[in-house]
């Protein structure tokens, strides 16, 4: 593989962007980091790295993302979140693929930490994300869940996992679903899409139990029972509020 880029996205990132940029120590080849201007330490944190800071208004994220792409010096690139590191494994997978003379996308499994705790089931895991490729032929589209568009070459798995630092506290976790389930109901009237009253109730109880028991997230202790109840409550969320569209005013 040509030498490798990776590029970070940041916003108010100073718990996590630290961790994740000592565990690219080694791989990476160039480091990019794009901050929306965040108000925190994030910006003196990074540059106690070798990395090229810049800062730029946020786009959304797959604008975003584009653009920090185009800013690395090499066309191969590792995306990563600023939540999330690399482990031992996946680090030495990735040093392997270096050195193959023909490169190709490379996906891996992502193992979140919520509040302290790993969740493996939920629905959470193996969480598969492609996030090396060569950005001549890849490119990230969509508002909510950006996701990657690979043209060319099929993704092979890496062994290890990506750690992704999810949530502090439940608080935190529930703001994030409240922003996520207002922003999913948006697009979903722009769609023209609609939600019955039975759709309205009957979805969150389907959403529990696909994620605990169906994904088995009662292995999860209580950390998977929070998760797949805050689950449940963002898909109430999201069709109360477009409902809330359609008739302003008649659902707070």
């Amino acid at each position: 593989m040509p030498q490798l880029s990776v590029v970070i996205i940041t916003f108010n990132e100073e718990k996590n962007i630290g961790r994740c940029l000592e565990s690219i120590q080694g791989v990476a080849d160039d480091i990019v980091v794009l901050d929306s201007f965040s108000s925190d330490a994030t910006e003196a944190i990074c540059k106690k790295y070798p990395v090229t800071f810049m800062q730029r208004k946020w786009e959304g994220y797959s604008a975003t993302k584009n653009y920090a792409n185009a800013q690395a010096k090499h066309d191969w690139i590792l995306s990563l979140d600023a939540d999330e590191a690399l482990s031992e494994e996946l680090k030495k997978s990735i040093l392997l693929v270096k050195q193959q003379p023909a490169p190709r996308p490379y996906k891996f499994h992502r193992l979140t930490n919520y509040c302290g705790k790993w969740i493996r089931h939920c629905g959470w895991y193996p969480d598969t994300k492609v996030r090396i490729f060569d950005r001549r032929t890849a490119s990230w589209e969509g508002t909510i869940h950006e996701k990657l568009v690979v043209r060319e070459g099929e993704p092979e798995l890496l062994k290890g996992d990506c750690l992704h630092y999810s949530y502090y506290t439940i608080e935190e976790h529930y703001r994030q679903s409240d922003k996520f389930s207002t922003l999913s109901a948006q697009s979903l009237y722009a769609k023209g899409k609609k939600a019955s009253l039975l759709k309205l109730w009957l979805s969150p109880v389907v959403k529990f139990i696909s994620c605990y028991v169906i994904r088995l997230g009662f292995l999860d202790g209580v950390a998977g029972f929070t998760v797949c109840k805050i689950a449940a409550s963002a898909t109430f969320g999201k069709y109360r509020k477009l409902r809330a569209l359609y008739a302003p005013g008649t659902i707070s």
